[in-house]
């Protein structure tokens, strides 16, 4: 063996070991940094329709949460006339009790989102509707749709208090109200482009809403209150470009 090559071999060698060095020390690190790199700053367009997801479970890539005095929340994929649909199923009776559940793969600022809503049951509460800009259980925005007082709320939730926001040219007036919800399905769409939110119900824009609370991107998902028992479907994200 040559010089040049006993010298290449003990660079090598040497490089191996660092690596492995490093790989032990670092683990840790490297799993959070993993993590981390999986959470996109902006999403994928996309449509979730749990078609794919199995029943009895939390669809794949989503968590679930819970705000408030309750430690009860049951979001899972349930079968609805042969419609695999995501349900939150906890009929946990307390009205300070906020459900969530977000997809864990994209943090977005400006974004539309879509969905089937249906309120199957709930002597409390009914209905729900979206988060977006989430932070964490105590830390986003809020807009739902409730067949109970058939209207449709704002609000932002900031250290784990709940707020009702004014509708732009009219004040606070606890959003607005609607035309009977029932117990069928409703398609509920929002727009959030930097700090205005515009509500639709059924394809007709309902209000907006303009605030600052949460100006940076932040995950979204769906959500529901204390004893709301509520299917969704076809949750649709698209990023809105400025």
């Amino acid at each position: 063996m040559n010089v040049l090559s006993v010298v290449s071999l003990s660079i090598i060698l040497l490089i191996s070991c660092n690596q492995t060095t490093n790989n032990n020390s670092n683990s840790t690190n490297e799993k959070i940094s993993e993590s981390k790199e999986l959470v996109q700053e902006s999403p994928i367009d996309t449509t979730f329709t749990f078609n794919n997801d199995e029943t009895g479970k939390i669809p794949t890539g989503w968590t679930q949460y819970f705000t408030g005095v309750s430690d009860t929340t049951d979001w899972r994929i349930v079968d609805d006339g042969g419609n695999k649909v995501l349900a939150q199923l906890s009929e946990e009776n307390v009205s300070g009790h906020f459900n969530e559940i977000v997809y864990d793969a994209f943090k977005v600022k400006n974004v539309e989102l879509k969905v089937k809503i249906k309120g199957v049951k709930g002597k409390r509460d009914q209905g729900g509707g979206f988060v977006w800009r989430f932070i964490d259980a105590n830390n986003h925005y809020i807009v739902r749709a409730n067949p109970l007082e058939d209207n449709v709320v704002l609000y932002k939730m900031e250290n784990g208090k709940r707020t009702d926001l004014p509708v732009l040219g009219k004040g606070r007036t606890y959003g607005v109200d609607v035309e009977t919800l029932g117990s069928g399905w409703n398609n509920l769409r929002l727009t959030v482009v930097d700090n205005m939110f515009t509500v639709y119900l059924n394809d007709k824009e309902l209000f907006q809403v303009e605030d600052e609370t949460f100006t940076n991107a932040g995950k979204v998902g769906l959500w529901t209150k204390a004893d709301a028992v509520s299917y969704f479907d076809d949750f649709q994200v698209t990023s809105i470009s400025k």
